[in-house]
């Protein structure tokens, strides 16, 4: 049914009522967040749909926010990789139906500005007035509350939703379809990996791990997977990467001499400024960067998917702070290196990792650790910031 404001009205009103409510993970302050009831999203444009999640993740860059280490305030609605199905549209959705089973690319985007015309989506300039790019559930990425819930509002619908095979199957591979895959992908992407080519890929998280895996299905001869963590380096190892232990001597020169002396043709920071130094303890924001053109030879690629972004990580100095970092700009120039940064267009390359998915030819959930209801999310999140028990990446089921 239509109403007077051109919407259609919803079709779980009867269960929640209009003004309903649903549960969805709330930050509360540094370290704590709490499943609390929070009002259903409603239809605000005719071009809306409304999910009801299925699969939510948990995020490392949910931790920026966790840990208080960004501005996000009290109340933000956490979750930026969600799948679902369809349970309501407006009524100028033309391409999806309620029942449709969907995945959203973590970044929100309109489809029609110049950056996202030109395929880049991460950037969109009009969901997020005053800064390019916008994101569910996440701060300073718009009006946007996040699919750690329930149920979730997703604008300009036809564009921001990946229809999926009905069912229940891959549920956990698509869901990484949100943002991990195509971040992983993105980061072999901006660094031009090309067959036959040896990459280095710092962090072996769950983005470091699918970076390494991106490299594997793009053709690379051979991939270091740099970490300290054991059980991450053994995941690594397992899809056919060759771990790289920072903490056993300089993983540059550790690479190197893997390679003859020459380095690696391609490399990727899948870290950020949350790296740590090689004891593995205090945080040394570019120490990554500057392993990187270390570890890479002359006129190789560097892609940067990690997030670097003015912000308070803590134990650093104050440029850091302001997201500006001591980096060696001159090593860099003399070996001729490219360097390509930023989130990842997700729609770039949803598509095509689906079908592989489909296909059988991609099995990127071996990162998932845990699959929990999102009743469990607060102890999820310690655990996960903790890295304990195993946590890696934690799928939530609504």
């Amino acid at each position: 049914m239509i109403g007077n404001d051109g919407l259609t009205e919803s079709n779980h009103s009867d269960e929640k009522g209009l003004e309903g409510e649903m549960r969805a993970v709330v930050y509360l302050r540094p370290f704590e967040v709490a499943v609390e009831d929070v009002p259903e999203p409603k239809l605000q444009h005719p071009d809306d749909v409304i999910v009801r999640v299925t699969s939510t993740c948990i995020c490392g860059s949910d931790l920026h926010m966790y840990e208080g280490r960004t501005a996000a305030e009290p109340g933000i609605v956490f979750g930026h990789e969600n799948l679902g199905t369809i349970e309501e549209a407006g009524p100028g959705v033309t391409s999806l139906a309620v029942g449709d089973r969907v995945v959203m690319p973590f970044n929100v985007a309109c489809g029609f500005c110049k950056n996202c015309l030109a395929g880049f989506t991460g950037f969109c300039l009009t969901v997020n007035p005053g800064f390019a790019g916008g994101a569910y559930g996440y701060v300073a990425m718009g009006p946007y509350p996040g699919g750690q819930a329930e149920y979730l509002r997703v604008p300009y619908a036809d564009f921001n939703c990946l229809k999926l095979p009905p069912g229940t199957e891959h549920e956990a591979d698509y869901a990484l379809l949100a943002d991990i895959f195509p971040t992983g992908y993105h980061g072999c992407e901006l660094a031009d990996v090309r067959p036959g080519e040896t990459v280095a890929v710092y962090g072996a998280g769950p983005v470091g791990l699918m970076a390494a895996y991106s490299a594997l299905l793009r053709g690379a001869s051979t991939v270091f997977s740099v970490d300290r963590v054991p059980e991450r380096m053994a995941k690594a190892q397992s899809i056919g990467a060759v771990p790289i232990d920072f903490t056993a001597g300089d993983p540059a020169a550790q690479i190197r001499d893997l390679t003859g002396g020459e380095g690696a043709d391609k490399g990727v920071d899948a870290v950020g400024y949350q790296a740590q130094g090689h004891n593995g303890e205090a945080e040394e924001p570019a120490v990554v960067l500057n392993a990187l053109v270390e570890s890479v030879r002359p006129t190789g690629a560097l892609g940067v998917p990690g997030l670097y972004v003015p912000s308070d990580p803590g134990g650093v100095d104050e440029a850091a702070k302001r997201g500006q970092l001591l980096v060696s700009i001159g090593k860099l120039f003399e070996k001729g290196l490219r360097v390509g940064t930023g989130q990842a267009n997700v729609k770039r390359y949803n598509r095509q990792l689906r079908d592989l998915i489909t296909a059988g030819r991609a099995q990127p959930s071996f990162v998932v650790s845990h699959e929990l209801p999102l009743a469990d999310a607060p102890d999820a999140y310690r655990k996960f910031d903790r890295r304990v028990d195993g946590y890696t990446k934690v799928i939530l089921r609504p």
